[in-house]
């Protein structure tokens, strides 16, 4: 009868580490899955601030480019009437 009850408590602790096991995995990995989101969340934001912040300097460039343009044309037409 001891040997029995010393199996069965054996048996139970394994059971009991074995579940222990799979919740700390399971914790482990939930814990991965969120930074891993955060990691990609944060990182799509830098990357969309940086790509924004590209395309507003290169649009204000061209903004100027053209105004400067349009300025001086306008320029030589006032020179061309007033002369």
């Amino acid at each position: 009868m001891k040997e029995n009850a010393v199996i069965t408590i054996i048996s139970i602790t394994i059971i009991v580490l074995n579940m222990m096991m799979i919740i700390v995995l399971d914790i482990k990995n939930a814990i991965m899955m969120a930074t891993m989101a955060e990691v990609t969340t944060v990182t799509m934001a830098e990357i969309t601030v940086v790509v924004m912040a590209v395309i507003t300097v290169v649009v204000m460039a061209v903004i100027t480019v053209v105004v400067k343009d349009v300025a001086a044309v306008g320029a030589g037409c006032f020179n061309l009437i007033n002369n």
